[in-house]
């Protein structure tokens, strides 16, 4: 019999509570690591064989046992025991039983025990690895708040229920700016079970996170009279969310804008003034593509190849620029938020098209034109 170091047993509890990892789990990582630094051990005075460890609960005790098989006649004794040996410590042995045979686990000495940590150590690295992956996989998608603990290499660390999350430069908002111990909205993105840092990560460019904001800003999204078709982003600086309502009572826009925009606003202050444009979905996709050029006035959409999904759109003069958006961006977030290809025309261009479509279909050459064969 032997017995775990009190001090260490006590600590490796106390992080179970902290990780979330069952006291079960721990005292199988206990006993799996003491058994290999057994085997460790008694191989090294030419006894080899399975080992198991039982720890009592309470008390940290700890057996170990190596196990051999029954047979008639042994040919391998580190791995069998005869029947007539195995019956005189039990009498109702048979042949093909595994016995457990009690080790002198005084024996062992503190440099397997020492190894034992290290196995422990590190299979509650694993541990707790996996316990992670498992929680943190299923949500995937989900909003949470998470506290900034430090700064390393541009990158953001957060505290997100008890595990470590990395938020990486690249998927913060132009205008974010932390201080350690602030609480900030994320969605999660990924978990990666084999990273060598966080495995968690999250963001606040992914368009989830203005979904799910919108879930918890707006009832009537919550409770699914409202629903959100499709949601683009230029993240921190414009975005685009199509709605529609399953109730003809309800308006979709009105209910995610709110009372003086009270709710879309709340979303606003939450991703650093990130202009936000809502949609009217509409099932007629030129109907829907004039509501996703908004704020621009559209003319009339003009689908030129439904296969390519290929429209244009004619807008009037002044409202050509507004239609494109800066560096293109409001006609960009409208083809990813329809799925079509867009492109954008004044109301003048279209004629002077038009116009000169029908003069080069009007000048038809009375006989082909003739080139001589030697210039010279």
């Amino acid at each position: 019999m032997g017995n775990v170091e009190r001090s260490f047993f006590e600590h490796i509890r106390m992080i179970a509570a902290e990780k979330g990892i069952t006291e079960e789990q721990i005292f199988t990582a206990v006993e799996d690591s003491i058994s290999r630094a057994a085997e460790k051990h008694y191989n090294a005075h030419d006894f080899y064989g399975n080992f198991k460890t039982e720890m009592d609960r309470g008390t940290g005790e700890f057996y170990v046992y190596a196990l051999k098989t029954v047979v008639q006649e042994v040919e391998e004794e580190d791995l069998e025991i005869s029947l007539q040996e195995a019956k005189e410590g039990n009498p109702d042995a048979e042949e093909g039983d595994t016995v457990w045979l009690p080790q002198d686990t005084t024996v062992l000495g503190r440099i397997p025990f020492t190894a034992a940590k290290q196995v422990l150590i590190h299979g509650l690295r694993e541990l707790e690895r996996e316990h992670i992956y498992t929680e943190f996989i299923q949500r995937i998608g989900q909003v949470v708040v998470g506290e900034v603990k430090r700064f390393e290499k541009n990158n953001v660390y957060l505290e997100v229920d008890r595990v470590e999350a990395i938020l990486r430069r690249t998927d913060t908002l132009r205008g974010d700016r932390f201080d350690k111990g602030q609480r900030i909205k994320v969605v999660i993105i990924a978990v990666d079970r084999n990273a060598k840092d966080a495995q968690v990560q999250v963001s606040r460019t992914d368009p989830r996170l203005l979904v799910q904001l919108f879930e918890n800003e707006v009832p009537e999204i919550h409770d699914g009279t409202v629903l959100i078709t499709n949601c683009v982003r230029e993240a921190g600086d414009r975005a685009k969310v199509a709605v529609r309502s399953l109730d003809p009572d309800v308006d979709p826009v009105g209910a995610c804008v709110g009372l003086k925009g009270s709710r879309v606003q709340a979303i606003i202050r939450e991703l650093q003034k990130e202009k936000i444009d809502i949609v009217r979905y509409d099932e007629d996709p030129t109907i829907f593509i004039a509501h996703a050029l908004n704020p621009a006035k559209v003319i009339r959409v003009n689908i030129m190849n439904e296969e390519e999904r290929r429209v244009e759109v004619i807008v009037s003069d002044d409202q050509l620029s507004v239609a494109i958006g800066k560096r293109g961006q409001n006609v960009r977030l409208a083809a990813k938020l329809t799925g079509w290809n867009i492109d954008v025309r004044s109301h003048a261009d279209q004629q002077r098209a038009v116009a000169e479509d029908s003069t080069n279909k009007s000048i038809v050459p009375s006989a082909p034109l003739s080139v001589p064969e030697d210039i010279s």
